[in-house]
């Protein structure tokens, strides 16, 4: 006997993982690996949220069970949220969902609407646990195209119309993981209009809402008039306040996917341990300038890397948004290639392209998460290599 499901045997090797093994073994021969492929911020917590967790975490009454949906502390913060930042107003009780990470939150939505054998449109290039999230909850993923030169924005014209029938979910995501693509208020009055037309949950992971540059603000999808109606938005606490092992996050919009995934929550977690809550609400309703200043140390990194890339003949646009910086393997190599040549001649970890789809060919991304000297070390590295393919 196996023990394993089929669905488990299924799923597709997770990269990343591939990759933090090769560094291990590197590091076990003593090479100095820098790795700058998963986007985990190397920036602390600020201090007032951690304060508020200690303090929070030494009342025995908050050691019990939350309520499914999140405390209400929280779910009425990201409604704060949301007032302030975006003007949209949102119901903490029928519109706002904690979750455990929008990662975990995502994966469960797929598993609260879509069917065995439906379809859903995809980013194409995209984060990978969009697609196995689909494959999880036996959907079908159907590309949804993603090309530099329309900015990195959708091309609904691109898609089968057969298939766009057939589906019953689009996802989206901006600022976008792997191109640090950003969208406009057209952007989501586009996809709004194409989701009604086409009977579509429209789903928006918004996990670098706030992580912007020169002047950009992220829009939300919300500040489309009516997009309740059929849609749904994801937010994380982990890139914007460096919470990342915190896991919390929220899902907020149409309210009866809202009940539709909390019902299914209810039956497989207990929601995140009240002062990771608490201290989370915290977050959501300081004066931000952690977050500005963190996003004005994205910024510079990225004008370091993409100062120097270009110097290197290396081809990328400049992001507006993200902890990621998107850019074009040198001539000659393709995105596996490229990532390994740097790991085992300049050890150094990046994410290939291809790794986020098919359309991501070519490609590779960097996280911005070590310090800039550690960045000049890598621009360093790759001067020494012949990146003539």
């Amino acid at each position: 006997m196996s023990f394993v499901s089929n669905k488990v045997n299924d799923l597709p090797p997770y990269l990343f993982s591939e990759f933090q093994q090769k560094k291990k073994d590197l590091r076990e021969k003593g090479v100095d690996v820098i790795d700058l492929g998963i986007g985990a911020p190397d920036l602390p917590t600020p201090d007032f949220i951690i304060d508020r967790l200690t303090e929070e975490a030494r009342a025995p009454a908050n050691h019990g069970y939350s309520t499914y949906s999140g405390i209400k502390e929280f779910r009425e913060a990201v409604a704060h949220f949301y007032k302030r930042r975006y003007d949209v107003e949102l119901d903490p009780e029928t519109e706002v969902l904690a979750v455990i990470g929008s990662k975990e939150g995502i994966a469960n939505l797929m598993q609260a609407t879509v069917n065995p054998g439906e379809k859903v449109l995809v980013p194409d290039p995209g984060y990978p646990a969009y697609r196995t999230a689909v494959q999880l909850a036996g959907g079908i993923s159907e590309q949804l195209p993603l090309d530099e030169a329309n900015g990195y924005l959708p091309l609904y014209g691109h898609i089968d119309q057969a298939s766009v029938n057939q589906a019953v979910l689009m996802l989206l995501n901006y600022p976008n993981n792997p191109t640090a693509a950003t969208a406009d208020y057209n952007t989501f009055l586009e996809a709004i209009a194409f989701a009604e037309k086409n009977q579509l949950l429209l789903v928006h992971d918004a996990a670098y809402d706030m992580l912007t540059f020169d002047g950009y603000e992220a829009p939300s999808v919300l500040q489309v008039p009516e997009a309740k109606a059929c849609a749904v938005e994801f937010g994380s606490l982990s890139k914007n306040f460096n919470m990342t092992g915190w896991r919390i996050g929220y899902a907020v919009g149409n309210r009866k996917v809202i009940k539709a995934l909390s019902a299914l929550k209810s039956n497989i977690d207990s929601s995140q341990f009240i002062p990771v809550q608490k201290a989370a609400a915290t977050a959501l309703t300081s004066d931000y300038s952690a977050v500005d200043e963190h996003s004005k140390i994205y910024e510079e990194r990225m004008e370091t890397l993409y100062t120097s890339f270009r110097k290197l003949g290396i081809e990328a646009d400049k992001p507006n948004g993200t902890i990621f910086f998107w850019a074009k393997v040198p001539d000659g190599f393709t995105s596996m290639s490229f990532a390994g040549k740097l790991l085992d001649e300049a050890g150094v970890i990046i994410t290939p392209g291809n790794a986020f789809g098919s359309r991501g060919e070519g490609y590779f991304r960097v996280a911005l998460t070590v310090s800039i000297d550690r960045l000049e070390e890598v621009i360093e590295r790759m001067k020494q290599l012949n990146l003539e393919g």
